[in-house]
């Protein structure tokens, strides 16, 4: 009887039954008297100097001034509709530091109105439509501050030119009296935004505190949150602001104010994907019932699969690892999800690189996690792998080894191309001299010492042997800037970005984008160590491309957790 061949239909990670449903509306009556009793609570708390609620994600929700269907469950993110994301959402603390009147909104179906500070615009220029349903307000001294910081060639002069660009877009052909109610943000072809944009197109009456100078541009905004409130009684007023004082002021004047976290993955990172999940003990007793099982051989390896049934399976992903240590003494499983459709499931069994007759490059793995990086690293259906870690956990080493495998021994890639962003971890010491890869190479320490490891691994050749392996190792390797990767187009290539934990997402876009025909990515970094100001663990590129790129059948991404470096940096690790 021959074997059972793999299932061909397409991955579903979950069935249309299982997507959440949204809850129904109240109606706009018990809405509004649902904010203004939230209102007179946060007032009150802010009277009587008790802690107020930590700023909020800015909520990516917005506009139709009457509560629907649709604005009633606050504003979800795309992410969100994944199974793993689903899990995380019960988890997830940003309903905890929403302002009172913000969540009071949220449950209402109330739509929100904005008002956004000029730092958010210029931190993120499309933060216009990410509001989904709720309105968007900009008070004069926005544009103003807009203005003054348009010249330049640095990001921010660029952001600032792209926000008034768009806003232009918006005002062409709108008369007056329609800018006085409202511009359709969707009206660019952005249609995730249903709300509107209001300009401050009258001087309002501003009552603020006595000893706050009228002139700074903080305290006129705070003014203008202050006057709105005034009049649109009933209708929550919030202000959206980058600037941690400016949310302090707010709050002291009893104004509800959110910090603009859209593009932030996730608000915890301890709810990162990791790319592991440990199996229930009892999971083969639950998903033992009518198990398939079938073995193949590609690429000259000989592997074994799986086709299970069961309630774990909805919580997997695609390329997801899966793991079994029974305690009883009984043989572990190590796996790797291949396909998921519906509550059925193809596991596939790893090659084990730990044994010395599988050694990649001469590097064995020491730990669990290695061998599943290992199993990414080397498989060629594999297009884009990431992997995080604490220092010494072992990520440049399994990438250089596997790299030089594939260009070296299989010949699967003609070449390694390595890149890093140059931000210095102390004070930057000047210009450096020399060509681009020359530049780079202050940068490349970390290469050249796993160079050095790998190397070494040969003892029967002499020190002429490992001069010329080395040479035609370095022939093999090109050293490159991220400066000058725009418009470029790798073909065949085993691409390894490092300390990627300092890329933004744009930036890691602008890499990724660069892969053309059999181009492999390797994504190295720990989010623990950024450099890069401005930048957190939330809304690091890293962060953001392991979120988005999880579940996907051509990448992977492996969480390594334990160090291997030495006894040394494993407990200056724990303890510093």
């Amino acid at each position: 009887m021959p074997l059972p061949k793999m299932p061909t239909k397409p991955a579903a990670l979950l069935s249309p039954k299982d997507y959440p449903t949204a809850e129904k509306a109240k109606t706009g009556k018990t809405a509004k008297v649902a904010v203004e009793k939230e209102k007179t609570v946060f007032k009150t708390e802010a009277v009587t100097k008790k802690p107020a609620a930590k700023p909020a994600v800015a909520a990516k929700s917005v506009t139709n001034p009457v509560p629907s269907a649709a604005a009633a469950a606050p504003a979800q993110s795309a992410r969100e509709a994944s199974p793993a994301a689903s899990a995380v959402k019960a988890k997830n603390p940003q309903n905890k530091v929403k302002s009172g009147i913000s969540r009071a909104a949220d449950k209402s179906g109330l739509s929100k109105m904005f008002v956004l500070d000029t730092n958010v615009l210029m931190h993120d220029p499309t933060c216009l439509f990410r509001f989904e349903e709720h309105d968007v307000y900009l008070p004069m001294i926005t544009l103003e501050e807009l203005d003054d910081h348009k010249k330049g060639m640095s990001e921010v002069a660029r952001n600032a030119r792209q926000v008034s660009r768009t806003l232009d877009g918006l005002v062409a052909d709108i008369s007056h009296d329609a800018i006085e109610h409202g511009i359709p943000l969707s009206k660019l072809g952005n249609k995730d935004a249903g709300g509107h944009l209001y300009f401050q197109t009258k001087l309002q009456n501003v009552d603020l505190p006595r000893g706050l100078p009228q002139g700074k541009a903080d305290n006129q905004i705070l003014g203008v949150v202050q006057a709105l409130e005034k009049e649109f009684p009933g209708r929550p007023i919030v202000l959206v602001s980058k600037d941690i004082n400016m949310r302090i002021k707010a709050r002291a004047m009893g104004l509800p104010a959110e910090d603009y976290f859209n593009d932030h993955v996730l608000e915890d990172s301890d709810l990162l994907y990791t790319g592991i999940v440990q199996l229930p003990d009892d999971f083969w007793n639950k998903h033992g019932k009518g198990i398939e099982t079938w073995q193949e051989n590609k690429n000259g390896i000989s592997t074994t699969f799986y086709r299970i049934t069961g309630p774990v399976i909805p919580s997997l992903l695609v390329n997801q690892f899966v793991y079994l240590e029974p305690k009883n003494g009984e043989a572990s499983f190590y796996g790797q999800v291949r396909q998921i459709n519906g509550k059925t499931a193809v596991l596939q069994t790893l090659r084990d690189y730990g044994h010395v007759k599988h050694s990649v490059w001469g590097v064995t793995s020491r730990n669990r996690e290695q061998n599943f990086a290992l199993n990414l690293l080397m498989d060629p259906e594999c297009d884009f792998v990431t992997l995080l870690g604490q220092a010494g956990t072992g990520k440049t080493l399994l990438a250089l080894a596997s790299g030089l495998a594939q260009v070296l021994e299989t010949k699967t890639y003609n070449e390694i191309i390595v890149t890093r962003v140059t931000v210095p971890v102390g004070e930057d010491i000047g210009f450096l001299p020399g060509t681009e890869e020359e530049k780079m190479s202050p940068w490349m320490g970390a290469f050249d010492d796993n160079l050095e490891v790998l190397n070494k691994s040969d003892n029967d050749a002499g020190d002429w042997g490992r001069a010329a392996t080395q040479d035609l190792i370095r022939s093999k390797i090109k050293i490159k800037s991220l400066n000058f990767m725009r418009g470029r187009t790798f073909v065949n290539k085993f691409l390894i970005i490092d300390e990627a934990q300092n890329l933004t997402p744009k930036q890691v876009k602008t890499l990724v984008t660069r892969a053309g025909p059999g181009t492999k990515i390797v994504c190295l970094g720990n989010i623990a160590q950024i450099d890069t100001p401005y930048l957190t663990e939330g809304s690091s590129g890293l962060t953001y491309v392991v979120d988005r790129f999880k579940g996907w059948a051509h990448s992977g991404h492996v969480t390594l957790a334990r160090g291997e470096r030495s006894r040394l940096a494993d407990h200056a690790s724990e303890i510093l």
